[in-house]
């Protein structure tokens, strides 16, 4: 019964799974902020789960060193329309709540939740064939980053010092602040026969860097976390339970490491695996 159970899951993520969110970050306090495409909730240092920021649809979170939360909230208007609209918000420490990007047709550009020590922002430039890594000063200059061409750019992260870390398809790349691009690690994907339905873009998703500049993936299509050394050796450093898999990941200054979690149909959880291994789930 329990596989049955397991199988009819799985189909119905053929025509119920969405786009699930990578949106995973820690404030100074030690509490951690996620999504789950319909608010972002709220884990104490405590363990308790609360509501943060009601009704946003939003994918990515960002923290800054205020502890201010930032994050999106994109609509559809329906298919006689068959149009879109965003704004972008602000979740200030002291709890306000307020729309730094109004209401605006279309999709969110020229503006990022990958952001450097500095506040620049980095996010994808796919117009062309040649996609590069465009970043925005704090002054608002908007350039190109690298010094080849990128095939596929999916997720991206920036450590403090301004080294990015993306998802080249199915590759690991690091970026330095010269714009000179590295492979550090290539074919990362796999696939999980409980993840058929996860398609080639999403097969990696959610990145996070620790303090040594170890990057970690959540492997959406094999329920896998990978580790990426910087000198580019790979070992997979978690496996998730049977029906979730990781979408988003976030190293915690202590050696923790905390998994967003998504099932084919659509729930969220957050893993906790702390460094000497025990692992809880909220």
């Amino acid at each position: 019964m329990k596989w049955i159970a397991i199988l009819v899951l799985i189909m119905n993520a053929m025509v119920a799974h969405a786009h699930p969110g990578v949106g995973i970050v820690m404030d100074s306090k030690g509490n951690v902020f996620y999504t789950d495409l319909q608010q972002v909730w709220k884990i104490d240092g405590q363990g308790r789960k609360s509501v943060a920021v009601r009704n946003v649809h939003t994918h990515e979170l960002y923290m800054d060193e205020s502890d201010n939360l930032y994050g999106e909230h994109l609509w559809y208007n329906g298919e006689r329309l068959d149009t879109w609209g965003h704004y972008v918000w602000k979740f200030s420490a002291d709890g306000r709540f307020e729309k730094i990007i109004p209401d605006t047709e279309g999709f969110l550009t020229n503006y990022s939740f990958v952001r450097d020590h500095q506040g620049n922002m980095y996010w994808a430039h796919r117009d062309g064939a040649c996609q590069k890594l465009a970043r925005k000063d704090i002054d608002g200059r908007i350039s190109t980053q690298d010094d080849q061409c990128l095939k596929d750019i999916r997720s991206v992260t920036s450590t403090p010092t301004g080294s990015v870390y993306l998802v080249d398809l199915y590759d690991l790349k690091k970026i330095d602040q010269h714009g000179h691009v590295e492979t550090l690690a290539t074919q990362l994907q796999e696939r999980s026969f409980t993840q058929f339905f996860v398609n080639d873009p999403h097969q990696l998703m959610g990145l996070t860097t620790d303090k040594n500049e170890n990057v970690y993936v959540a492997v959406y299509g094999a329920r896998k976390v990978k580790k990426i050394t910087p000198g580019g050796k790979v070992f997979t450093v978690a496996e998730t339970g049977m029906t979730w898999s990781p979408t988003g990941v976030l190293s915690a200054p202590n050696g923790d490491l905390w998994i967003l979690e998504s099932s084919p149909t659509n729930s969220v959880r957050v893993e906790r695996i702390t460094k000497d291994g025990r692992r809880i789930i909220y």
